[in-house]
């Protein structure tokens, strides 16, 4: 990757944060925490790596994406917008009565791949497109994002033996690995560690990343892209609430609202990082 690729998809993922916390503030609710979180991931796949048809959200030659960890729909929502799958202002009408843009990310919406909302699904779901595209001769590859907390579900499992046996090589995982889940630390909850021996041991390539360094979660979908013959999954270390200093690695901002000085703290944060980097 070179210099002037990785600087636009870092200032890309702030830039994601900053109108994922507009959307946020406007709507007076939304999970901050674990949308922060993979920032730098969407950014990659949405601005670098997916073949995607703004025209045809729905061309069976695209790539797809599977969030399953949808209530982190704020920022997903911000990148579906910003890549032009919808007007940006319509993210104002996020978790509004009468939208589309509910609190979890919903089929119908363009760019949507899967509507998520009890946690644990995605990984099936998302084997199942990648084994019709193979079923298919098609050659889309197939994202999904998964919580760390999300993989404590006992059909993650399922679908990773699964995946792993049929040699599922145009699936590629992220777990998010930002330590916290709603109820406290991952490791206080019910740690699920060592997540990358236990790919391992159902068949998956695993890829261990700072998931918030764009360059490196380039180099690891360039790989697993690269490799035949079996699934990967790229355990992506990350903050929670990265990016803003009263955010991170606060468990209350899974889901709370911030206060009026967090809100200015945030913005001042924000955009002071992106200036910083405009100007490399």
């Amino acid at each position: 990757m070179d210099n002037k690729l990785k600087n636009e998809l870092a200032v890309r993922a702030y830039k994601i944060r900053r109108l994922a916390l507009n959307t946020i503030e406007t709507a007076g609710s939304g999970h901050i925490g674990g949308s922060f979180s993979i920032a730098e991931i969407l950014s990659v796949l949405y601005f670098c790596e997916m073949r995607i048809n703004l025209k045809n959200p729905e061309d069976p030659n695209r790539d797809r994406l599977v969030l399953s960890k949808g209530h982190c729909s704020p920022v997903m929502y911000t990148v579906l917008a910003m890549r032009g799958f919808f007007p940006v202002e319509h993210l104002g009408t996020f978790r509004k009565i009468d939208s589309d843009l509910s609190g979890h990310v919903e089929r119908h919406v363009p760019g949507v791949d899967m509507s998520a909302g009890s946690l644990g699904q995605g990984l099936s779901v998302a084997l199942g497109m990648a084994m019709y595209g193979r079923s298919k001769h098609q050659d889309y590859y197939t994202y999904c994002i998964m919580g760390d907390g999300e993989i404590e579900e006992g059909q993650v499992w399922e679908a990773a033996m699964c995946a792993g046996f049929y040699k599922e090589d145009h699936l590629i995982g992220f777990v998010d690995n930002n330590k916290l889940q709603l109820d406290g630390a991952l490791t206080d909850v019910m740690s699920p560690y060592p997540i990358d021996e236990k790919f391992k041991a159902f068949g998956w390539n695993v890829i261990m990343i700072d998931g918030n360094d764009v360059e490196q979660i380039y180099d690891a979908v360039e790989s697993a892209k690269a490799l035949k013959g079996k699934p990967t999954m790229i355990v992506a270390e990350t903050v929670k609430g990265k990016g803003v200093s009263v955010f991170e690695n606060q468990v209350r901002f899974h889901g709370s609202y911030p206060t009026a000085d967090e809100f200015k703290t945030a913005y001042s944060e924000l955009d002071t990082r992106i200036a910083e980097l405009e100007e490399k």
